[in-house]
């Protein structure tokens, strides 16, 4: 399982400039070699790099650093094209289509930058590494982390890492290839449904309301606005000093929140079921001022998060249809739409049964994951083991004792 693991770069002054003009110099290369793709229409790998790297190198990158660039382009440019494939930029001669189909792709100044093993060295006990730039390698630069991502890297770094500026301070993120741990037989599951009022909602009866956070999210609304409405430099500088703050809120929370699901998944040896909510966003229509909140809501961090969570911890993890299961009763399985009264209140108009109407889907989804979990268990089998064990079990036709004397009579 990859994970990766972002570190802090400590430059001093004079690396500081080195490192942030290497930035600005590949990017600025990768640009070049952007547009000559696009106007030989996009070739392959190989056949780019041979229009591109004797320039790249006569203009003073290296070769793993010519090398990276012209694949980064390339692989941007697959991106594009898996995208609009997929009609993620809307349908063929949209506005928003053609914009992008009529230029190349273009890099920001301090967009990440890949390094391999060739161009970057880490030295983990004096927590520092050796790095290439555009004006030569430089040595002994020290990086911040925490002990348990210094342990991660020391026995599971592999790949490439990426170099990134962010607000003015360096990062690396580095990819590390993390052994999963074997999962278990789950003894049940735990269904988990997942939705804005209340975040998330277990079918043991955790449930992680989202009323802070959705407050937050207003209180950082009316601020944003106020500031861009003031638009005085002051207000510019608190704007930009305050991006991204309401997004490491939000995954903190839902870091907190994937935690408490996989540890106790973990502790009673139960499986978890999740909502596949994919195109969730695409199927609801909202009025003007509920969209912001759709739009904010991070269902699928969560899922991500409580996902390789429990891959580390050996977790069985099911994703069931979420079709109906705010509808359907968890004690008789009647569906009516009229069942659900309101946000919290569930009533079954067959049984009679009242309960919370998220613990009520919970149930329906720990209950399909269970299902899924029985049926993806019957077909692990291979093929062709499971036709030998089909025949071994299969009872053999019993032969009469007098018809097989006669049998081996009529042989002698």
């Amino acid at each position: 399982m990859k994970v990766v693991v972002q570190v802090k770069l400590v430059p001093d002054a004079v690396q500081a400039l080195a490192i942030g003009s290497t930035l600005r110099t590949v990017n600025e290369a990768a640009n070049w070699v952007s547009k000559v793709a696009f106007d030989r229409g996009v070739p392959r790998e190989y056949e780019l790099r041979k229009h591109t790297y004797a320039h790249l190198k006569d203009s003073g990158l290296g070769a793993q650093a010519a090398q990276h660039t012209i694949k980064k382009v390339r692989d941007a440019y697959t991106v594009l094209k898996a995208n609009i494939r997929a009609g993620n930029l809307g349908r063929p001669g949209s506005k928003r289509r053609t914009k992008v189909e009529s230029k190349p792709i273009t890099f920001r100044p301090d967009a990440a930058h890949p390094y391999d093993d060739r161009c970057l060295s880490w030295q983990y006990d004096a927590q520092t590494i050796s790095i290439w730039t555009a004006v030569g390698r430089l040595k002994n630069l020290r990086f911040a982390c925490s002990a348990d991502q210094l342990k991660t890297l020391r026995e599971y770094r592999q790949g490439e890492s990426d170099l990134i500026e962010r607000d003015g301070v360096f990062y690396l993120i580095a990819v590390c290839e993390v052994p999963e741990a074997k999962q278990y037989e789950p003894d049940g599951f735990i269904g988990v449904d997942l939705g804005i009022v209340n975040i998330a909602t277990t079918s043991t009866g955790h449930r992680a309301a989202g009323r802070g956070l959705n407050r937050y999210r207003q209180r950082q609304l009316r601020l944003r606005r106020k500031l861009q409405a003031k638009g005085t430099p002051s207000a510019k500088r608190r704007l930009k000093h305050r991006r991204r703050k309401e997004q490491r809120h939000a995954a903190n929370i839902n870091h907190i929140i994937s935690k408490k699901i996989v540890t106790e998944a973990e502790r009673t040896s139960a499986g978890i079921a999740l909502e596949n909510l994919g195109g969730i966003r695409q199927r609801v229509r909202l009025r003007k001022p509920q969209r912001a909140t759709l739009h904010s809501w991070a269902f699928h961090q969560l899922g991500t998060f409580i996902d390789y969570k429990a891959r580390r911890a050996g977790v069985p993890l099911v994703y069931v249809d979420p079709a109906y299961t705010s509808q359907t009763c968890a004690e008789c399985g009647h569906i009516n739409k009229r069942n659900r009264v309101d946000q919290a209140t569930f009533i079954c108009r067959s049984c009679g049964v009242v309960a919370h109407a998220d613990r009520n889907a919970s149930r329906n989804i720990a209950a399909r994951g269970e299902a899924a979990w029985t049926a993806g268990r019957e077909s692990r089998v291979p093929a062709a083991t499971q036709a030998a064990r089909t025949e071994e079990n299969t009872p053999q036709p019993v032969v009469p004792y007098l018809q097989t004397q006669s049998l081996k009579a009529g042989s002698s």
